[in-house]
């Protein structure tokens, strides 16, 4: 049915509006609205977790398509997936009328540009165009770059991705506190007051330690070829080679050893991910369709040789990380490879300096619940869209009921939000925390070594066990050594131990 901005306006009952309401209305094949506008009874626009409350009269008061995506733009922000099939039904002499009515208005150019670019087709009977360039992302309210003018409506695409594949990063007061921390900066501070010993011993710790966390998230204990390469793989971030699907096979390879699993080129098949459970139900996760796979990893590769230098590194480096992850462009090995490209991105930014590493890895190990609901933000949501027939133990039917706009455009906010914590835990919790303990380490060390004659071995087993155990030598390693270690050392371990972790306590506090 037509629609005319022109034509008198209809009074019907709603309580949607903007974006959620056409996702109904017209029936897009989109996940929900994150934060509906939904029409309550207030006085003015109020923000809230779950929805956006909006007062009648602000409101559409007709069910115009036009209408209620100005009313989106304006007061909900720019929700690309809606709005790549919304515009669809759209009719051009509505928006036309429109702009002719007010050829500056910044929605309407807004419009306009996304009527043209996801319908690849142009409008006809333009007025002249004119006002000041227009911002797609309102850089107030999201996470930007600095993209490019498009002079015909005079606006600036500055999303994080292309009109192709785009991620969304809204200012939160988690993502603002992440990029004013500076984690980058204090991790360079941090390595640069070091020595150079205790620096190449922290960072061997961080190599090792985040190689094992990386195949720990995964259920998996490396065996220590397996160790090495990846350690390999991790020290080649720092190298910023291009991203390419070349490049991506190599480490795929590099990370798998069976034969059977390395890939020559991005999946010409459905996979999908399970969690327990029997047939369609323990299906937890379907990925693109491999033909989209292919079309979203030129997107990623291409937003990951560019996007690190632009904005936030810890920004982009969990856009690429998640993002790769929901590609899923491989049968296997893609979650080693989404955390090798968070560290590909920091290294590419240019803001870590050469061979430092944080432990990030470490940190989502500690905190699997979390990267979980991270993942679950968009995984979970995404799931609902396909229809899955059992045909037997681990083969299914599958059947996207969605558009490719589900895979192409996505809320990458919680995905940031948890980047942010897991690097400030990297650097605070892990990598700082084992340097010091690394430093009290040598010292009681050397205050036992001087007094008495033991095995460096053994001593060495026993100040760790002591640490560990927090401060005591338990009676299971005092038996383990009673025949090579006198009794007076392990009092004298327990002492000094104690005290270190008594002044590291009160450093803290």
């Amino acid at each position: 049915m037509s629609e005319n901005l022109c034509s008198v306006k209809e009074n019907i009952k709603m309580s949607e509006a903007g974006y959620e309401f056409l996702r109904q209305k017209l029936g897009l094949r989109v996940l929900p609205v994150r934060r509906p506008a939904l029409i309550r009874a207030v006085t003015r626009v109020a923000w809230h977790p779950d929805h956006i409350a909006v007062p009648k009269h602000v409101a559409p008061d007709s069910d115009s398509t036009l209408e209620h995506l100005l009313f989106a733009l304006k007061h909900e922000g720019t929700n690309l997936a809606v709005l790549d099939q919304a515009v669809r039904h759209l009719p051009g002499d509505a928006l036309v009328c429109a702009l002719r009515a007010a050829p500056t208005g910044g929605y309407l150019r807004q419009l306009g540009f996304f009527w043209e670019t996801f319908r690849t087709e142009q409008l006809h009977g333009l007025p002249d165009i004119a006002g000041p360039t227009w911002p797609i992302f309102d850089p107030e309210r999201y996470v930007t770059s600095p993209g490019y003018r498009d002079a015909r409506w005079r606006v600036q695409w500055n999303g994080l991705g292309g009109t192709n594949y785009c991620a969304t990063v809204e200012r939160t007061e988690a993502v603002t506190r992440g990029m004013n921390a500076k984690i980058l900066e204090r991790t360079n501070d941090f390595a640069a007051n070091l020595g150079k010993t205790m620096l190449d011993r922290s960072l061997s710790w961080a190599y090792l330690s985040e190689t094992e966390g990386s195949f720990a998230i995964e259920r998996e204990t490396p065996t220590e070829d397996k160790a090495r390469t990846f350690m390999q793989l991790l020290r080649q971030a720092h190298e910023q080679r291009d991203l390419t699907e070349e490049y991506l096979v190599e480490l795929q390879n590099a990370t798998i050893s069976n034969p059977l699993d390395k890939a020559a080129e991005f999946r010409a098949q459905q996979n999908w991910l399970r969690g327990p459970g029997r047939g369609p139900i323990a299906v937890t996760y379907v990925p693109p369709p491999p033909e989209l796979a292919v079309e979203l990893m030129a997107e990623l590769m291409s937003m990951g040789n560019t996007l690190p230098t632009q904005i936030d590194p810890i920004v982009a480096g969990s856009i690429l990380s998640f993002g790769f992850v929901f590609i899923h462009p491989f049968m296997d090995g893609n979650g080693r490879l989404s955390r090798f490209l968070f560290h590909q991105a920091l290294c590419r930014s240019g803001h870590l300096a050469d061979g430092l590493l944080l432990p990030i890895s470490v940190a989502m190990k500690r905190s699997e619940d979390e990267y979980l609901t991270s993942l679950q933000s968009f995984s979970r949501p995404a799931r609902e869209m396909w229809n899955l027939r059992y045909i037997d133990e681990g083969q299914y039917d599958f059947a996207f009921n969605g558009a490719p706009a589900v895979y192409r455009f996505w809320d990458a906010t919680p995905c940031v939000e948890f980047g942010f914590k897991m690097a400030e835990q990297a650097l605070e919790q892990d990598l700082r925390q084992e340097t010091e303990f690394l430093a009290d380490y040598d010292a009681v060390i050397r205050k036992i070594d001087s007094e008495f004659d033991v095995r460096g071995s053994d001593l060495s087993t026993l100040v760790v066990a002591c640490f560990d155990n927090g401060g005591v030598v338990s009676k299971n390693r005092r038996k383990q050594f009673a025949g090579s270690v006198p009794e007076p050392v392990f009092a004298a371990i327990q002492v000094e131990v104690s005290a270190a972790l008594a002044e590291r306590h009160r450093n803290t506090s």
